[in-house]
């Protein structure tokens, strides 16, 4: 899942892991979005979910407002959007974690940037928006579908 809606594009250049005043963050729409995906996840599945997310403040903050289960950090989640040349080696080692879930195991929740999972499945998401994948025993989980959260607006 792309994090929840945080105006603008990439970290400022003073951009700090962990000082959340450093960087871009969920705006008010942001976090409504993140409620309403979890409550959306939370009317597909009733066992509580393993929560994964990018280190990313606005990550973060999204996978605790989806309510669906503990979160992780797991820096393998994390933006190399201004780090490029750490793009193939982050997704080889992202495949590795999802060749190590079972197939028929509880559900998994991952946070993190448009850029992972663009790397990842070939999809552009929007803010807030699921990649709905099945996992196999492989790096390379099937694509089952899409989900996004209606503005209520």
């Amino acid at each position: 899942m792309r994090h929840a809606e945080a105006p603008g594009v990439g970290d400022p250049p003073n951009f700090r892991l962990r000082d959340c005043a450093t960087q871009r963050n969920l705006d008010a729409n942001g976090r409504e979005q993140a409620q309403r995906a979890g409550d959306l996840l939370r009317t597909m599945n009733s066992p509580p979910a393993a929560v994964y997310s990018s280190q990313w403040c606005r990550c973060l903050e999204t996978a605790r407002l989806l309510e669906v289960g503990p979160v992780q950090e797991l820096p393998v989640l994390n933006s190399f959007f201004d780090r490029r040349e750490e793009q193939e080696t982050q997704i080889v080692s992202l495949r590795r974690f999802l060749a190590g879930l079972p197939a028929d195991g509880a559900p998994v929740v991952l946070v993190t940037h448009q850029v992972v999972v663009t790397a990842l499945t070939g999809v552009f998401p929007a803010s807030g928006e699921a990649v709905l994948l099945r996992a196999n025993g492989t790096g390379n989980p099937v694509i089952e579908g899409r989900i996004t959260v209606e503005d209520p607006k």
